[in-house]
């Protein structure tokens, strides 16, 4: 077995554990739920690096903090939407949005999730429209008001067959390039930003695109090597996407052509989550699913820092999957990233020195807000981290309640089913999460505790998206939800 890649050993050890996996959740995220979580757990204090082999711990609260407040500003009207993010660093913190809590409208905007395709792009808003893309690399302008269509655009070429991904015992399994064929489409993925009166659109279809914002015209398309699988980043005259085989490209905004790129450290495996770099003035933070995090400089793609957010566990091999899949976040001088081998880190964005470090892996970006830093993991737990000294005021079980008993692989054994989650967002004073058992829910922000459940009638994989006074969902079966 040494002499195996480690791509390979992660494919057989995923493909094991897909056999024991309900379909549903094998053809999002496959490490999900499968097996016992050994996620190690700690706290940390100001400047101190956590041990992450100490598996037996616990990530309790601290006891200085027990029972102690924390601030949180007050929500502000979010005007625009115009990355995956919110912003360009990846950063809002809390925004008046659904404070009814109920849905105002629905809107079916295309092909949902399938065994070949997935919807994984982001909402983005401004001006008046909801910018979404489907499971077929179709874009679709959406009055945010109405609900009503106002465009759409196929951005798939004419002629271009998707490369294909990777199948093991029939079951899907994270993209890895170039293997030929099975159960995944090569085309999927991908997502849209918008800026300068332009809606730029990444694909799985090996294309980057610029369309008009206001009608949908294509006003340019630019050909890449290999898949697009992250949404993109646009800030400034460039956008900024990364490519499956690690690479981030930064685009001329007006030309389409490419103006520099950097290549990370090519790794396979990875989450089907359309991950976005985060920029702030000069400098572009790229995640990469070999669990790098690269600072480089915006003008010119020159390398500035690199830290790389791994660990291997001694009791899964899941955790081989290094992806950094959260979009990393930037806030008040420091990056905030977590990856899916169990690495939750704070690093100052001029120089990449850890301020802490805590074992929580996780597929959301982290939430930075207030005093706060909150994260889920990958195994529903809410936690809140002071985001100074990096210690925990409590954490929340989401999955308390919702965890089920479901026949298995044919028939033979049963398996426990856990609801899977994206987000939060920190909405008119409520904390927002979406998950796979197509719930939006509402916690409070000081104390965890649910305040409000909304069905949304699909499973949801995708945080939502605030803009003009309202929450936007996009769930897996292809429908666009407003919640008010």
């Amino acid at each position: 077995m040494t002499t195996v890649s480690r791509v390979l050993k992660t494919a057989i050890v995923l493909g094991l554990a897909a056999s024991l996996a309900s379909c549903a959740s094998a053809r999002r995220i496959l490490p999900f739920g499968l097996g016992k979580d050994d996620t190690p757990q700690a706290t940390a204090s100001d400047g101190q690096r956590i041990s992450i082999l100490s598996f037996e711990q616990q990530l309790a609260p601290a006891a200085g903090l027990a029972g102690r407040d924390f601030f949180l500003p007050g929500p502000v009207a979010a005007t625009a939407w115009p990355v995956p993010g919110g912003t360009v660093e990846n950063a809002i913190e809390h925004v008046i949005a659904a404070p009814e809590f109920t849905v105002s409208w629905r809107r079916r905007i295309g092909q949902g999730s399938a065994r070949t395709r997935q919807v994984m792009a982001p909402v983005v808003a401004d001006a008046g429209r909801v910018f979404v893309m489907d499971g077929e690399s179709t874009v679709t302008a959406v009055d945010a008001a109405t609900g009503s269509v106002v465009w759409k655009v196929d951005v798939k070429p004419d002629g271009r067959e998707a490369s294909g991904g990777a199948a093991v015992f029939g079951l899907p399994v994270p993209f890895v390039p170039g293997t030929g064929g099975g159960a995944l489409s090569g085309g999927f993925g991908g997502g849209v930003a918008v800026g300068g009166g332009k809606v730029f659109v990444s694909s799985g279809y090996r294309t980057m695109s610029a369309l008009d914002a206001a009608t949908g015209a294509v006003l340019w398309t630019q050909p890449v090597d290999v898949p697009i699988h992250g949404a993109p980043t646009v800030a400034g005259s460039r956008v900024y996407v990364v490519d499956v085989d690690n690479q981030i490209i930064a685009f001329n905004t007006t030309t389409g052509l490419p103006d520099w790129s950097y290549r990370g450290i090519v790794e396979p495996a990875r989450i089907l989550r359309a991950s976005s770099p985060a920029v702030s003035g000069d400098t572009v933070i790229a995640p990469f699913s070999s669990g790098e995090v690269v600072a480089l400089r915006a003008s010119n793609g020159q390398a500035v820092w690199n830290q790389v957010l791994s660990r291997t566990s001694r009791t899964s091999a899941l955790s081989e999957i290094r992806d950094i899949a959260g979009r990393p976040v930037i806030s008040r001088g420091f990056v905030y990233a977590v990856s899916h081998s169990g690495v939750l880190q704070a690093m100052d964005i001029r120089t990449g020195q850890p301020k802490w470090s805590l074992p929580v892996a996780g597929v959301n970006a982290p939430l930075p807000v207030g005093d706060v830093v909150y994260v889920v993991s990958k195994s529903g737990e809410l936690t809140v981290i002071n985001r100074n000294s990096g210690a925990v005021y409590w954490t929340r079980n989401l999955n308390e309640g919702r965890v089920r008993q479901e026949g298995g692989f044919l028939g033979f054994w049963d398996k426990t089913v856990r609801p899977e989650w994206s987000g939060p967002i920190l909405a008119s004073n409520r904390l927002v999460l979406v998950n796979s058992d197509g719930e939006a829910v509402a916690l409070d922000p000081k104390t965890g505790a649910q305040t409000a459940t909304l069905r949304l009638g699909a499973p949801a994989y995708i945080a939502p998206a605030a803009y003009n006074g309202a929450l936007y969902v996009l769930t897996d079966d292809g429908e666009l939800v407003s919640i008010r």
